[in-house]
């Protein structure tokens, strides 16, 4: 089936009855654009069939619209997941349901993720049921600094989750880079620059590199990102390593980086805002888990953002493959921060759009994603009050403006086991 089919099951079901209806109004709710704006009370979001056509407090609606009352709750964009690697990873440490890596494998910068992800993994429909609609999916490292390319998918319920593919090429220059490239800070370097050297010989002259034909693989996957086509997520961590980063553009200046991770920005974050180079952040770290975060604190983004850094949050190496709807309630937290003495934290408004059209702009989808601004696709999502707060319900989720079924693995073990009795067990759930 495709998308505007399955909206036509869904809606039937949710609203009792056949639907012919391609546009929908969803009115009286407070209306969320989520692009950093004050919300909207009594507002109206007009959907005709994938996209948003409008939302906002004066929006005409159409005498054929499919009408949805959200008064008394909230509606917003979907949250969008700065940075994960659900899909890619079912239990952990069970290696057959874990393709975050090929530590195994003999190429590196070449590998895909797209040919990984399964739409079927049971944290989709856990965290598509909290609110979250689209992710960023990128490997992790195996042998070598290089991950491979990540991809942007959407968390819907058909068998094509994949929105944008070869997104970004994914790269360590952390501690964990520098034990994959031999040890120390500086092998990683000198790796990263022999990888890009490479890219550039084989752009000059393909045959260099022909009798080599796994360095040929990895040094084509690399042409795209020393072009400047596509977009380097690098993990770092220390002020000291975001300095270096950021200085590997005087070699190869058209890179589009990505910081991701960044928990000692806040001492370098001038340094940050004047590079341009945007940060997916991880958002409460305030622990010393390793030498390069001994400088962590919840003021980072905070602090950040103050100093001009472009910031959203990401989730690497934080429950990324299970717990993406974790990211709502940091970006609550971000705003109880302030009320904290001599911390620093996000407004709202802002917290919101780190969660929603930051990571969106970040990867350079924020024509497409992450907002309900017109033209934007239709991914919505209905709560029962303010998203940020942990209390607060998911009714309704609508992506691609398809709506979605909330039900998920989670909660039907929930239900089978709520009011266990002596006995047989009740009727487990149907695959």
């Amino acid at each position: 089936m495709n998308r505007f089919t399955l909206f036509l099951t869904a809606a039937a079901m949710t609203f009792g009855g056949p639907i012919a209806a391609q546009t929908v109004a969803i009115t009286g709710g407070k209306v969320i654009v989520g692009d950093g704006s004050a919300p909207i009370e009594g507002g109206t979001v007009l959907i005709r069939n994938d996209r948003v056509v409008a939302a906002g407090s004066n929006v005409t609606i159409p005498a054929d619209a499919q009408r949805i009352d959200a008064t008394g709750k909230w509606v917003t964009p979907g949250i969008f997941a700065g940075f994960s690697r659900v899909g890619l990873v079912e239990v952990g440490a069970v290696r057959q349901t874990n393709d975050s890596n090929a530590g195994d494998s003999v190429f590196s910068a070449a590998l895909d993720v797209q040919y990984a992800i399964n739409p079927f993994a049971s944290p989709i429909a856990v965290n598509r049921a909290a609110g979250v609609t689209r992710a960023v999916v990128s490997p992790s490292t195996g042998s070598s600094i290089f991950g491979g390319y990540g991809a942007v998918i959407d968390l819907g319920q058909d068998e094509n989750p994949i929105t944008r593919a070869r997104a970004f090429q994914f790269v360590e220059l952390g501690e964990t880079g520098h034990r994959r490239a031999g040890g120390s800070r500086a092998a990683a370097h000198i790796h990263f620059r022999a990888l890009l050297n490479e890219a550039r010989t084989y752009a000059r002259n393909p045959a260099a590199l022909d009798s080599d034909l796994l360095k040929a693989s990895d040094a084509k996957a690399l042409l795209p990102v020393i072009n400047g086509q596509t977009k380097l997520l690098v993990h770092v961590e220390s002020a000291n390593d975001i300095l270096k980063v950021l200085e590997l553009r005087k070699d190869f200046p058209a890179l589009k980086m990505v910081l991701v991770g960044v928990n000692e920005g806040w001492r370098v974050a001038d340094h940050i805002a004047a590079s341009g180079v945007p940060v997916l952040a991880s958002a409460l770290s305030d622990l010393p888990y390793g030498f390069e975060d001994l400088a962590a604190t919840q003021s980072n983004i905070g602090r950040m953002k103050d100093a001009g850094v472009k910031v959203a949050i990401g989730m690497i190496n934080d429950r990324d493959a299970h717990q993406l709807r974790y990211s709502v309630q940091y970006a609550g937290n971000l705003v109880a921060l302030n009320k904290v003495p001599r911390a620093t934290g996000l407004t709202w408004d802002e917290a919101f759009a780190a969660i929603s059209s930051g990571p969106a702009e970040i990867m350079g989808m924020g024509a497409q994603l992450g907002s309900l601004k017109a033209g934007r696709k239709a991914d919505v999502v209905i709560w029962t009050g303010d998203p940020l707060e942990l209390s607060t319900q998911v009714e309704k989720v609508m992506i691609d403006g398809v709506v979605q079924t909330l039900s998920n693995r989670q909660q039907r073990l929930r239900d089978r086991y709520r009011n266990p009795t002596p006995g047989a067990l009740p009727k487990a759930y149907d695959r």
